[in-house]
C-alpha cells in the first residue's frame, strides 16, 4: 500500500488541527486566541504525527514479523505517547510566552485528553487501513487463484510430462512392437479429443472409458508397477450417471504422476463408485510403496484437486468437492456430488 505524501499529510494536519481549534470555539474569546490555538494544534499534531509515521517505515522490517494485533498495539501506543510529550511541549511554550494560564490540573488533563485521543483516532485509521489490506489480499488471493487456475487447465489441456512419455514410448514401440504402438496411439486419440473438448458434463461411461484409455497409455511405460481395480456400479445404474469429463482422469493422473512414478514397487489403485440417496461418491484409494520413502508432508501439497472440485461446482451446485487425506500407508481421496435419479 502506497504511503500518503508529505503535503498531503500536512493538508490534514491542518484541516484536522482547523476543526479541534473550531470545537473549542466556546473557550476561544477573540480571533488572536483562536489562531494562537490553531497554530499550537498544528505545531503539535506536526511534530507528533510526521515523525511517527517514519519511524514507522523505518521499522517496517520489523513489523513484518509480527502479527497485525500487535504491530496495531505498538503503532497505537507510538501516537499516544508522541501525542502526549508533544502536548507537554505546546503547553510548555504557550504558558513561558504567556498565552495561557498554567493550571497543573488542566495541564495534565489536557495532556491525557490529547493522548487518548491521539490513540483513539490513530485506531480507527488502523481499521480502515486493516479492511483495506485484507481486501486488497483477498483480491490477489483471487487473482491468483484464477490465474493459477487458468494455467492448471492449460496444463491439463494436454499436460507435458504426458504427453512427452506418450512420445517417447511411442518411438520405442514403432520398431520392436508396431501392433502396440498403433493400439497405443488409438488411447492417445481418443483421450487427446476428448481433452480439446473441454469441461463439460459426460456420461460416467465415457468417464470412465476415457480413464481406462489413459491407463492404457500409461501401462504400456509403466509396466507391471500400475494395477488398477475398479469397484462399479450395475450397468443400469451407470447409464443414468454424469460426471464432468476428464475429473476422474486428472485425479488419477496425479496419482501417478507423485505416486506410481516414485518408486519401482506395484502400486494398486482401488477405485469405487457408489450412488446413494442422490449422492455419488468416487472413492480413490492408492496403496503407497513399502520400500521407497514417500514424503507425506509433501505428497500433501501435491493432492491439490481445486480446479476438478470447481468444474464439479459449476455443474452439480456447492456440495459438490473433492477431498484428499494422506496417511502413512494409502492416499484416499473422494469426489463427491449431488446427482438427481435422472431415470426417475
Amino acid at each position: 500500500m502506497v504511503m500518503m505524501k508529505p503535503w498531503q499529510w500536512l493538508m490534514y494536519i491542518f484541516f484536522w488541527s482547523l476543526f479541534v481549534t473550531i470545537t473549542k470555539r466556546q473557550d476561544l474569546a477573540t480571533g488572536t486566541t483562536f489562531t494562537l490555538f490553531f497554530a499550537g494544534y498544528f505545531f503539535q499534531n506536526i511534530i507528533s504525527i510526521l515523525p511517527i509515521l517514519y519511524l514507522i517505515d523505518y521499522l517496517r522490517p520489523l513489523f513484518k514479523s509480527m502479527s497485525n494485533v500487535r504491530v496495531s498495539v505498538y503503532i497505537i501506543a507510538l501516537f499516544m505517547i508522541s501525542s502526549a510529550v508533544t502536548m507537554i511541549l505546546v503547553q510548555l511554550i504557550m504558558i513561558n510566552f504567556n498565552w495561557i494560564e498554567y493550571n497543573t490540573r488542566d495541564f495534565f488533563i489536557s495532556v491525557l485528553l490529547d493522548s487518548f485521543v491521539g490513540g483513539g483516532f490513530t485506531l480507527v485509521f488502523i481499521l480502515y487501513f486493516l479492511r483495506r489490506y485484507i481486501e486488497l489480499n483477498a483480491l490477489k488471493a483471487s487473482f491468483e487463484y484464477k490465474l493459477s487456475a487458468q494455467n492448471d487447465l492449460i496444463k491439463a489441456r494436454i499436460a507435458p510430462h504426458f504427453f512427452f512419455n506418450t512420445i517417447n514410448t511411442l518411438i520405442a514401440l514403432m520398431e520392436s512392437n508396431p501392433t502396440r504402438a498403433s493400439e497405443i496411439l488409438e488411447h492417445v486419440s481418443a483421450l487427446f479429443r476428448a481433452s480439446f473438448n473441454g469441461a463439460r458434463e459426460i456420461s460416467f461411461e465415457e468417464e470412465i472409458a476415457l480413464c481406462e484409455h489413459y491407463i492404457a497409455i500409461e501401462s504400456s511405460r509403466l509396466g507391471d508397477k500400475l494395477v488398477v481395480n475398479w469397484s462399479l456400479p450395475d450397468e443400469d445404474i451407470m447409464y443414468d450417471m454424469v460426471i464432468t469429463s476428464l475429473t476422474l482422469q486428472s485425479v488419477l493422473e496425479k496419482m501417478l504422476l507423485n505416486v506410481v512414478e516414485m518408486t519401482t514397487e506395484t502400486i494398486d489403485i482401488d477405485i469405487m463408485v457408489i450412488w446413494d440417496q442422490h449422492l455419488v461418491t468416487i472413492r480413490i484409494t492408492v496403496q503407497l510403496p513399502h520400500k521407497t520413502l514417500m514424503v507425506i508432508y509433501d505428497l500433501q501439497q501435491h493432492m491439490n484437486f481445486y480446479i476438478q472440485a470447481e468444474r464439479l461446482r459449476s455443474y452439480f451446485g456447492e456440495s459438490a468437492g473433492i477431498e484428499s487425506k494422506v496417511t502413512n500407508e494409502h492416499v484416499i481421496t473422494e469426489i463427491s456430488y449431488p446427482l438427481q435419479d435422472v431415470g426417475l
